[in-house]
């Protein structure tokens, strides 16, 4: 009978202690939580949950296994703890990731909450997500060797490669060139506040809104929903258009091909009535002047300010339908035209050889 009652005792008695505990925790959060609103921190670390109960589980395991009384387990003894410290080592690595999570998440709310400076809060967006990505790796490289470490033949090995190490950080340098500096440029980029999450951008000619940065490349989201993803160091080696940076107000202008004749002082007030009532118009600025003239026509040229370059979109497009519908119906004399005439009398005619001769018989 104690061989059954021992080894239930034994390990049931671990995992209940381990949920048990965790539910206590659990517990303890959400009234720290509920009393401390303003305070997010301890919400989300309730998302540690499942990493810390196969974490307590594994640990009260390891330290208790070998006092079940188990036969098969007394036999296997070296490779059952070698695999609940495995277990131990990648739960306790998943605690770390979901923690660090919570802090960066909490510390990047509460500034976001309190910040008027959109741009800065773009720029900390950036850099919290790019800390957060460097410490999952570290933590998982970290957890990866232990793990690896925990087997005799690897120790060895890592000995060896130990007395190496030099060779092989040359070689791994030159073969992880690209890799490297990728690497280094997300780094720069995330401190350096060249380009943000949520900046508006055009890169290769097309404009976009960056949308996701990692060590290695980052992802733009076109106006047509298509996503461009490159590797960051183009933006540590080319040069590209942040329309965000330094503030969001933009200017824009909407070009006009009319006719000699166009009413330019009217359409200047017309300009005018436009924007005023155009809501996206953020009436810092406008104007309207002829910037060119060509034989048959004249290039007119309406400027209108708008606070960011998606309403300036909206903006340009509301004058040049406004200003188109307005001169058809009122000043369509003004809309460019092909002048035709008849050929003045008595031109000569031309014969086969070229030379002016008389008009053929039948002409």
């Amino acid at each position: 009978m104690e061989d059954v009652v021992r080894p239930v005792v034994v390990i049931g008695g671990a995992v209940l202690l381990a949920l048990i505990l965790v539910w206590l925790t659990d517990r303890a959060l959400r009234r720290i939580d509920a009393a401390h609103p303003e305070t997010p921190l301890w919400g989300l670390l309730r998302r540690c949950r499942m990493p810390l109960q196969v974490t307590l589980c594994a640990a009260l395991l390891g330290g208790s296994f070998d006092h079940a009384g188990l036969t098969s387990v007394k036999k296997h003894a070296a490779g059952v703890g070698q695999a609940l410290t495995l277990v131990l080592i990648a739960a306790a690595a998943w605690l770390v990731v979901r923690a660090a999570a919570a802090i960066v998440e909490s510390s990047y709310s509460r500034y976001a909450a309190g910040a008027r400076d959109a741009a800065r809060v773009r720029r900390v967006r950036t850099q919290v997500t790019l800390i957060q990505r460097v410490v999952t790796a570290v933590v998982i490289i970290v957890a990866a060797a232990s793990m690896l470490l925990t087997f005799p033949e690897m120790r060895a090995v890592g000995t060896s490669m130990l007395a190496s190490a030099g060779l092989l950080g040359i070689v791994a340098g030159v073969a992880a060139q690209s890799t490297l500096g990728n690497l280094f440029a997300g780094l720069q980029i995330a401190f350096g506040d060249m380009v943000r999450i949520g900046d508006t951008v055009v890169v290769d000619g097309e404009w976009g809104t960056v949308e996701e940065i990692t060590l290695t490349f980052l992802t733009v989201r076109t106006w047509d929903e298509r996503r461009i993803t490159m590797p960051v160091s183009y933006f540590t080696g080319k040069p590209f258009e942040n329309w965000s940076r330094g503030g969001a107000q933009m200017t824009g202008t909407v070009l006009f091909h009319l006719d000699h004749s166009a009413p330019v002082e009217k359409m200047r007030q017309r300009l005018l009535e436009i924007l005023q009532a155009c809501p996206e118009w953020d009436g810092r600025s406008w104007s309207l002047v002829v910037t060119d003239t060509t034989p048959s026509t004249i290039v007119v040229r309406a400027l209108a300010t708008a606070r960011d370059s998606d309403t300036l979109w909206t903006v340009r497009c509301e004058v040049r339908e406004r200003m188109l519908e307005w001169l058809q119906a009122e000043h369509a004399y003004a809309l460019p035209r092909i002048s035709t005439a008849p050929a003045p009398l008595g031109t000569p005619a031309f014969g086969r050889g070229g030379e002016p001769g008389a008009r053929s018989a039948q002409g």
